[in-house]
């Protein structure tokens, strides 16, 4: 037997042993991924009882408070604040554990989990939105400044009102990522993002003429307004974001 095919067989061996352990890692890695499921399930269940004898405690506990005596009354008082505080925890236990998503994501995405499980995923994900954010917000500046002063074409128009409606709709379905996995997006912010989608749309599809001639210059003045407004505050968001 040549040197070279020894060399081979050996170098098969190797492997073959090195095979034989990673059948046994991902032996134990599926287990462990069942055994993983299998607590997410009864966590989920677990909270979802907890959560309605609360709220079914709190509802006694307000009809009750009506005709108690001041120190019943404390002492519902108390309660209820170990009730609040109670459901801060619940969310924070919620965003580890997978859930149904809500309307808008299941409508884009279908019934897919989305939840991310580890603090350093989340911390990823979000640290991705910022700078989507703020590198997005720098395109759209020079795409209005050129729009504006440059090219006064129907056709660039088009482009830049398109990747303003694929901006607010991609924005949309991260910042539902990202309350899915915990983050205390405000409501307004959200629906400024839908707001904004239909309007870009509304852009998109408006009809060249004299009325759109009319809006187009203003229009895209304010979107160079606010794109200067935006920038610092997000660069300044994400290296705050990014120092915690």
């Amino acid at each position: 037997m040549s040197g070279q095919l020894e060399c081979c067989e050996r170098e098969w061996h190797e492997l073959e042993g090195e095979f034989q352990e990673l059948q046994e890692t991902h032996r134990i890695y599926r287990q462990k991924l069942e055994e993983l499921t299998a607590l997410q399930a009864l966590c989920s269940s677990s909270i979802h009882k907890q959560k309605r004898r609360l709220k079914d405690l709190k509802h006694t506990l307000q009809r009750y408070k009506r005709h108690a005596s001041q120190e019943e009354a404390e002492l519902v008082q108390q309660m209820s604040a170990h009730i609040k505080e109670r459901q801060n925890v619940f969310f924070d236990m919620e965003a580890y554990l997978p859930k149904k998503n809500g309307l808008y994501l299941n409508l884009v995405l279908g019934n897919v989990n989305v939840t991310l499980l580890s603090n350093q995923a989340k911390f990823a994900y979000k640290d991705e939105y910022e700078k989507f954010k703020l590198y997005l917000t720098i395109i759209l500046l020079l795409g209005a400044v050129a729009c504006r002063f440059v090219l006064h074409y129907r056709v660039t128009d088009e482009v830049f009102n398109f990747l303003l409606v694929w901006y607010y709709c991609t924005l949309t379905i991260r910042e539902s990522i990202l309350i899915s996995n915990g983050s205390r997006i405000k409501g307004w912010w959200v629906s400024h993002h839908y707001v904004s989608t239909f309007l870009s749309g509304v852009m998109l599809t408006w009809p060249n003429g004299l009325i759109y001639q009319k809006f187009r210059n203003q229009f895209l003045a304010f979107s160079i307004f606010q794109s200067e407004c935006l920038s610092p505050a997000l660069g300044e968001g994400l290296i705050s974001w990014g120092s915690h």
